[in-house]
């Protein structure tokens, strides 16, 4: 394999290292390469650090010590990547002080095998564009598992670099309508990799790059199917701006409660003001967003109605214990006139560590006995408003799993809570999720988050409104129509793992041809 000339003495110094100074050099390299995750979107880096790490599985003994290469890379990818995950920590610093080092290293090495086993792979196939060819597909392939750790973690997948702010970034993630963010992961390693072909991997780069622009240039000039409901509704979402620690000290449960009232006032008002056309409106405070218990309070549930007064439905965030006494992060449905509960709907998908503790973990994270999964994700009817489907926080980030198949809704709503995160590239992660799910169901997705961001995308993940973080107050805006459903949402992630498959036997078949060849020679 080639790579260009000004670079070459610089990776062969790397491929020469041994022991902990290539572990160091690939710890490094990987972090390097998080630069490209969402906000930085230095893509760039990947074509410098892709090919580092390949080089370094190519010049190891065994597939071992490939393994070695990989699981050090990943290492060093994801604690930069989830590097945000200490600010939560911080916020129960009196009790967990000494995880603030190892939480985001330690997540990350639950992650690792998903780019140790592929590096292993890799070198058991001939070097060349068949070993390429190999990590790139594998590594597609672990990526898709990790919703299956714990709860499952699919957080900041590579295909998710190309979400660049504007129309750029409008333009790169539509393929995702036909391959979802799996199948961007997959050409994205191969981009990477494609330096170390030569003149025919740059040629490759060229011409991958240009159709996949020419293909989203295209898609975006298509104008939007409008066959779906007419009844997509204003929706006002409040952004409550309430820090962390504050909820937690519950001494201000009050005057937050107060606070949510008066915007949802200012926001109904504000949507009555500019006219509907006959829409509804549905207002939607964000995840947990009830200081208490809603379901147990029915002055609250009537006061909270009386201040959206002329909306359809209001959608509020709260706790909930069921009938066994089991705490679920919930999201209600309130309707008019007394705020009667129309409908109930509990996460799902849990975050490890957060909302419930791992069995194999040693010792105890997670205040009292943790939350319970809900049943999965469903649509909600409500009458004279278009179905839509809720989801909670991190339900979003489930390439795939966010729409209820049998049950189409016409839009998405996610409500979240970020505040544990800080000002950091993990919420700005988070609103990278919510725009791609859009761009993958062809559904447009209005996003309610405590601290933000809070947004709007259209069906082709085109942002619509936005109130940045840190900020209080409302979004108050027509929900986009819903696109016909789009290639990936009729068939879901069987088509990136299809494309995976596809590649991995091209690189078995370019593998077997290349040692029949070394033999005959």
């Amino acid at each position: 394999m080639t790579i260009p000339a000004v670079l070459r003495a610089r990776y062969d110094a790397l491929v020469h290292l041994r022991g902990w100074r290539a572990d160091v050099a690939l710890l490094l390299t990987g972090a390097l390469a998080a630069l490209a995750l969402p906000p930085v979107h230095v893509v760039v880096v990947l074509a410098l650090c892709f090919p580092v790490l390949m080089r370094m599985i190519d010049a190891a003994p065994d597939w071992r010590g490939a393994a070695r290469c990989g699981f050090m890379f990943g290492l060093g990818f994801h604690t930069a990547g989830l590097y945000w995950l200490t600010d939560a920590i911080m916020l129960r610093m009196d009790s967990f002080w000494w995880l603030v080092p190892l939480a985001s290293p330690g997540c990350a090495l639950i992650l690792t095998p998903t780019t140790a086993v592929p590096a292993a792979l890799a070198r058991i196939v001939p070097a060349g564009m068949a070993r390429c060819l190999v990590l790139a597909s594998t590594w597609t392939i672990a990526d898709m598992m990790r919703v299956f750790i714990f709860s499952g973690f699919p957080w900041n997948p590579p295909g998710s670099v190309w979400e660049f702010p504007g129309y750029a970034g409008d333009v790169m993630i539509q393929p995702a309508a036909w391959i979802g963010v799996d199948g961007l992961t997959l050409l994205t390693v191969l981009l990477a990799l494609a330096p170390l072909w030569g003149r025919r991997g740059w040629m490759f780069m060229s011409a991958t790059l240009a159709l996949w622009v020419v293909a989203g240039i295209t898609r975006l000039s298509l104008h939007p199917d409008r066959a779906v409901s007419e009844h997509n509704p204003v929706v006002v979402l409040v952004q409550g701006n309430v820090p962390e620690a504050e909820k937690m000290a519950g001494n201000e449960d009050v005057a937050i409660f107060r606070r949510y009232l008066s915007l949802t006032r200012q926001g109904v008002d504000q949507a009555l003001r500019q006219g509907t056309q006959g829409r509804p409106i549905v207002f939607a405070w964000p995840e947990s967003a009830f200081p208490g218990l809603l379901l147990e309070d029915a002055i609250a549930r009537r006061m909270i109605m009386q201040a959206g007064q002329g909306a359809a439905a209001g959608v509020i965030g709260t706790l909930r214990q069921d009938d066994q006494d089991r705490w679920r992060n919930s999201m209600v449905m309130l309707v008019p006139p007394d705020g009667r509960v129309a409908d109930i709907y509990d996460k799902s998908h849990l975050v490890p560590f957060g909302e419930y503790q791992p069995a194999l973990l040693p010792f105890h994270v997670v205040p009292g006995d943790g939350m319970a999964a809900g049943g999965g994700v469903r649509t909600w009817h409500v009458p004279g408003v278009s179905p839509f489907g809720p989801l909670i926080c991190y339900e979003v980030i489930f390439s795939g799993q966010t729409v209820d198949p049998h049950d189409r809704p016409a839009w998405l709503l996610n409500s979240t809570n970020d505040g544990w995160y800080g000002n950091s590239a993990g919420p700005r992660q988070h609103l990278a999720a919510v725009r791609m799910r859009a761009v993958e169901e062809g559904l447009p997705v209005a996003r309610a988050a405590n601290t933000g961001i809070s947004a709007i995308f259209d069906g082709y993940g085109h942002e619509t409104a936005w109130l940045g973080w840190d900020r209080t107050g409302t979004i108050v805006q027509p929900m986009p129509e819903a696109l016909s459903p789009p290639f990936f949402a009729r068939w879901g992630r069987l088509v990136p793992l299809l494309l995976a498959l596809l590649t991995l036997t091209a690189a078995l078949v370019a593998g077997l041809r290349g040692r029949g060849m070394t033999r005959r020679s």
